[in-house]
């Protein structure tokens, strides 16, 4: 049985099992930090905010209605927690990226080091939900649907992020291109 045919197995049950969260923090958990460090820029921050998300989702069970995917209700309460961790320390400072956050946004990325840079560079500079959508579709390998859910929005509008941030990202990337082709005419 794969990981979804035993996620999907609770849609339309009402209230989470802890079992199944179990399993699901089991099988994801490394996926959640690695995304949520991205997005947040600091590895103990995405940490908390995971440890934070999974501890409400278990209070929070019975609240689950079952008229979606599992995972994509945990990930909603995961990335709000991010929001208020993220929130709070704003307040009081700014938030630096620190090495591991980088680390994960590079492992997100492929390529040589100079892609990393820039490519790293030009999601984090998108707007907060093209941002997660990029990481949630591509690193955490969510569907349209659950991204929706995780998000708090339509598919369709989970569509239209993503296809605005491919639109930035291949204009800055092609811009950028051909600056460097330029400056290496004589």
């Amino acid at each position: 049985m794969s990981r979804n045919d035993r996620l999907i197995k609770v849609i339309g049950q009402r209230g989470a099992r802890v079992d199944e969260l179990e399993r699901l923090y089991g099988q994801r958990a490394k996926v959640f930090l690695a995304s949520v460090t991205a997005f947040v820029g600091d590895a103990d921050m995405a940490f908390d905010s995971v440890q934070d998300g999974f501890v409400l989702a278990l209070r929070k069970k019975r609240s689950f209605r079952g008229d979606g995917d599992l995972e994509a209700w945990v990930w909603r309460i995961v990335l709000n927690a991010a929001r208020d961790r993220v929130r709070k320390a704003s307040r009081n400072t700014s938030v630096i990226p620190d090495a591991a956050a980088e680390s994960e946004i590079t492992s997100f990325v492929s390529g040589n080091d100079n892609i990393h840079s820039d490519l790293r560079d030009l999601v984090s500079a998108l707007p907060e939900r093209q941002r997660l959508a990029v990481f949630l579709r591509y690193y955490a390998d969510l569907s349209y649907s659950q991204l929706g859910q995780a998000l708090g929005v339509d598919p369709g509008t989970v569509a239209a992020s993503l296809n605005a941030a491919h639109r930035t990202l291949r204009r800055k990337l092609e811009a950028q291109t051909e600056l460097e082709v330029a400056n290496e005419r004589p």
